[in-house]
């Protein structure tokens, strides 16, 4: 009996000892918990708290109140189209570049001061999925821009806390939840872009030749006696017919490697369609006569509707035939002038096929209908005024079309016969010269 009593015994002494050893091991999926703890301790521990990623249990005490934290500080985030709106003078673009001031650089900041992008994710903007319609170059505006990212929006005043942290020539209008595959560049049908720019860039030609040689030549700027009686010509029907002529000779499918850089003939991605290409009647803003461009395209290259807009302008001012135009998207390869940036605006991007299957599957179209007038005032107020006090200070219109003039060797195309002549090929020309103050500055 006595045996038996201390066999007992000694059986529940082995399973305490066995259990103590199980609750005090640390590969216990349950650690044994503290009976008292006083809240600093808890707050500390649970700080501290880390998770094995092979077991996925917290190796520190107290792996509840972790996950709970956790969770708390992980807001839900959800795909977004953010509409938006900025005028690009002081700005080297759209797109982020270290050591730059971007658009991009701006917006992000904004978006992590708000909350709307978590510190996490502040050091990389691919953590969030950013994307945007369409890139911008140096000192050009959007009157409708969409970037694509991962947002979060708990707060119902994001949009409003966003804008204040953003100076006033950015501005946001709202955001579209978008469907998880949107992507602002790859669901972009087409887009449409303005140009602005002042009337009296088609004067002809004095026709005076500087003899000097063209590293010798200097480009002198105009007075401001000389700018006030530019600003003063009014184009006559003539030019104004000619110019919708050449801009509609642009629609269609056309090989445009003559109007970007690093594109051959036989490059079949400098193959571009133009969809339409339309002048506005002229309008006088400050004494001096505007014209506004509106081209709408599917994709455009680097520098492609400032080199379009800069040909339509060099034949207008002569008179050229039209029929050079269709020379230009041979194979030849030749000088087109870009014009000057600070008249370029992307009007707005287009998401068609990408709305219709919103629609069919109930979901939100992304357009900018509902912020339409806000949009035309912010225009007006912010891109219209800062182009034309901009082209008021520094005549960048006048230095681009006096260089072309100062250096007339290098566009021997421009001539009554509409044809490009040997000396008009980009292999028989030495290095052109800079043309226009914009140019030195010009960084794209």
């Amino acid at each position: 009996m006595a045996s038996q009593e201390q066999t007992t015994e000694q059986i529940v002494s082995e399973e305490i000892v066995s259990l103590k050893h199980t609750l005090e091991s640390p590969e216990n999926e349950q650690p044994e918990k503290k009976q008292s703890l006083d809240p600093v301790e808890v707050t500390t521990k649970v700080e501290d708290a880390s998770v094995n990623p092979a077991t996925n249990v917290a190796t520190k005490q107290d792996a509840p109140e972790v996950t709970s934290v956790e969770k708390e500080k992980r807001l839900p985030k959800k795909k977004v189209a953010l509409l938006m709106s900025y005028c690009g003078t002081g700005y080297q673009g759209m797109q982020v570049n270290p050591g730059a001031i971007t658009i991009e650089s701006e917006l992000f900041k904004a978006l992590i001061a708000t909350g709307a992008v978590s510190k996490d994710n502040a050091v990389d903007q691919k953590k969030v999925g950013f994307a945007r319609a369409a890139r911008t170059d140096k000192g050009v505006h959007a009157a409708g821009q969409v970037v694509n990212l991962k947002m979060i929006v708990e707060d119902p005043d994001i949009i409003e806390k966003i804008n204040a942290h953003l100076p006033e020539q950015i501005h946001v209008w709202g955001y579209i939840k978008a469907m998880a595959s949107f992507h602002a560049k790859n669901h972009c049908d087409s887009r449409y872009y303005e140009y602005l720019m002042p009337s009296y860039v088609f004067i002809p030609p004095s026709g005076e030749v500087n003899s000097l040689p063209p590293v010798e030549r200097q480009i002198p700027p105009s007075t401001a006696e000389e700018m006030a009686i530019k600003r003063q010509y009014r184009m006559s029907p003539e030019t104004l017919t000619y110019v919708r002529s050449a801009l509609n000779k642009y629609v269609g499918t056309h090989n445009y490697h003559n109007f970007t850089n690093g594109k051959s003939f036989k490059d079949a991605s400098a193959k571009r369609f133009i969809m339409s290409f339309t002048c506005s009647e002229p309008k006088i803003i400050d004494g001096c006569e505007w014209l506004s461009l509106k081209v709408h395209g599917q994709a455009f290259m680097i520098h492609q509707i400032r080199k379009m807009v800069g040909l339509v302008i060099l034949m207008a001012r002569t008179n050229n035939p039209l029929s050079l135009m269709d020379r230009t998207f041979e194979e030849k390869k030749i000088n087109i002038p870009k014009a000057p940036g600070i008249g370029l605006l992307l009007e707005k991007p287009v998401f068609g096929a990408y709305n219709k299957r919103a629609v069919e599957m109930g979901r939100e179209v992304i357009q900018f209908d509902p912020y339409q007038e806000q949009m035309e005032v912010f225009k007006e107020k912010y891109i219209y005024n800062a182009m034309i006090q901009v082209e008021n200070e520094e005549n960048f219109f006048d230095q681009w079309i006096k260089g072309i003039d100062t250096f007339p060797e290098y566009y021997t195309y421009i001539n009554p016969e509409g044809t490009i002549p040997d000396s008009a090929l980009i292999c028989n020309q030495i290095p052109l010269p800079r043309i226009s103050k914009e140019d030195k500055q010009d960084e794209e």
